[in-house]
């Protein structure tokens, strides 16, 4: 089971990465919080110093078109922001 899927790199993940040294990650739905500090201290070669999890809800969005009603919705995701201790950091450049 793959626990980390992506980091999340927008303005404000990369603003409390800068400040408050905690960063963002898409994470498998079934991993539970020790699974994905493991993870990320292995991936990344940090000491991780919390863990918080949230189920993003899926965005519902209807249209109201010529051929009728278009419903849809965007995919459901679990988010991990993870607090590193001080003085680590995460690059999620070096690999580009």
């Amino acid at each position: 089971m793959n626990i980390l899927i992506k980091p999340i790199i927008t303005e404000k993940a990369t603003k409390a990465a800068e400040d408050k040294n905690v960063f963002g990650f898409v994470v498998n739905p079934k991993a539970n919080k020790v699974e994905i500090k493991k993870a990320v201290e292995a991936a990344y070669g940090v000491s991780v110093t919390g863990v918080r999890t949230m189920n993003v809800r899926p965005n519902r969005k209807t249209r109201y078109t010529k051929t009728g009603i278009q419903t849809g919705k965007t995919n459901a995701y679990k988010k991990a922001i993870v607090q590193v201790a001080e003085g680590d950091t995460i690059d999620f450049y070096t690999n580009i």
